[in-house]
């Protein structure tokens, strides 16, 4: 099949990746020139540096003669004579009310629908199908038939094809999908669409599933949705009950929380919070169409606020908790990726610890990530200089270490799980330790033993009150 993908960012870099080796021909387009470089340099170094996401930068390198990446409107242009399906995969973010910034969907699609509408045959006989993997309002197909109709083009079929992958594996996700949802209107382009799937459509171990666009749309915003609420659960329950009352370890709650197969542990891992680029865009995206239709959403919004309220409360422990100041202070801040396995700084707990930090008036910030240091400096690259004076960027977690008051874990990258003993070399007590993914609950009472305070995500306060150190 000879396919087009419309923006080649996470979501469409990754699938177009993996079309490539389910045997397509598959052009990705994009007009961000500086990632279509990076993408098309068969340098895995780059790539990576790009998109951060594991077997992507070999999937791209192996099938180079049938996965192109482009910005050459021309090769679009032509690509569309012969081709059977054009997938969108465009960022629509959230705006301040909850809704969806479809203006990079509306544009791709009002491009296409021109491009389309001027092919060479001009009954336009070659049926192409226009599928959103775009996480879009449930009725988005409405407004890319319209656009579609307003702007000439013809012979087209409108599907939706929403995508569940995990940042950090999303190129296994998409190899091994736990489901394939597939919203189609015409039997017709059902057949299309399983000949493009056709190594998961026969496949005894995967779930294909056909629905209407509306129902495939919905299922995905529905899905992150209970995703969240579970996520929520444990922040604002779980976790908490584990913060409150002593004699209780959080992972062991968990064991016998996740060991129940009705609650499963999918979720229950506790965190300063719940970041990328999806679960908050999502639930708010859903609240905002709800409540358009008259639907009391006040669940949504305690979801979204037990997450806003989990970073805070985590920040505001060090002072209420261990009579700690950030004042003048300088702070370690290890992991500015929203999660471990990829360079995704979307809604990352790490943005809200370092403005937080910043409002607190600390004396410096010295952060640190293997990966998302250089999308992280660009956030906060502003014109405030005493901003930029504040935030240095360090090569190893040892150099961010030195000659710092605390230490705040923010991503739960593997390598961090060590990080106890190199901050007992480096560091001195009195010191502060704030573990915002219990990477080190393994290390909490040898680090408590040789004179750290440590708090933890779902443990009340180790070690002595700052008021209480002589």
């Amino acid at each position: 099949m000879n396919l087009i993908y419309m923006g080649a960012g996470f979501v469409g870099a990754c699938s177009a990746a993996v079309s490539a080796d389910s045997g397509h021909n598959v052009l990705a387009y994009d007009i961000n020139s500086d990632r279509i470089s990076k993408l098309s340099s068969k340098d895995p170094a780059i790539i990576n540096g790009c998109l951060h996401e594991e077997g992507l930068a070999e999937l791209i390198i192996k099938y180079s003669n049938t996965l192109k990446f482009s910005t050459d409107h021309k090769l679009l242009t032509d690509s569309l004579e012969t081709c059977d399906a054009v997938y969108m995969c465009l960022p629509t973010p959230e705006k301040p009310d909850g809704s969806s910034d479809l203006s990079a969907f509306k544009k791709a699609t009002t491009d296409l629908a021109i491009l389309m509408s001027k092919r060479n045959n001009k009954e336009q006989s070659k049926h192409i199908i226009i599928i959103n993997k775009s996480t879009v309002p449930i009725r988005t197909i409405d407004l890319t038939k319209k656009i579609m109709k307003e702007n000439g083009a013809e012979n087209f079929g409108i599907a939706s094809n929403p995508e569940f992958l995990v940042e950090g594996q999303a190129i296994y996700d998409s190899i091994h999908p736990t489901r394939v949802v597939i919203g189609a209107e015409s039997e017709k382009d059902f057949k299309i669409i399983r000949k493009i799937y056709q190594r998961f459509y026969d496949s005894p171990n995967i779930t294909y599933i056909e629905m209407n666009p509306y129902e495939a749309a919905a299922t995905k915003l529905l899905a992150n949705s209970a995703l969240f609420a579970k996520i929520a659960y444990t922040y604002a329950v779980a976790g908490r009950a584990c913060e409150v009352f002593p004699n209780m370890t959080y992972e062991n709650i968990r064991k016998g929380l996740a060991t129940d197969p009705r609650i499963g542990k999918w979720g229950l891992y506790n965190s300063l919070y719940a970041g990328g680029s999806c679960l908050i865009k999502d639930a708010q995206s859903l609240s905002y169409q709800l409540e358009k239709e008259g639907v009391n959403t006040d669940f949504l919004h305690q979801v979204l606020n037990a997450n806003d309220y989990q970073l805070s409360h985590f920040i505001e422990r060090a002072e209420t908790e261990a009579g700690f100041s950030f004042n003048n202070k300088t702070i370690a801040v290890l992991g500015l990726s929203f999660k471990q396995d990829t360079n995704d700084i979307r809604h990352s707990g790490a943005i809200g610890v370092v403005k937080s930090l910043l409002g607190s008036n600390v004396k410096e910030i010295k952060a640190f990530d293997p990966v998302a240091m250089e999308d992280f400096k660009k956030l906060f690259n502003t014109d405030d200089n005493e901003i930029n004076s504040k935030i240095s960027y360090h090569k190893t977690p040892d150099e961010a270490l030195k000659e710092t008051d605390c230490l705040i874990l923010c991503t739960d990258w593997p390598a961090f799980r060590t990080i106890a003993e190199t901050a007992m070399k480096i560091t001195k007590p009195p010191y502060l330790i704030m573990d915002g993914r219990r990477m080190l609950a393994h290390n909490y009472d040898e680090l408590s033993e040789s004179g750290y305070t440590i708090i933890a995500i779902g443990s009340p306060l180790i070690g002595k009150n700052f008021g209480e150190i002589k």
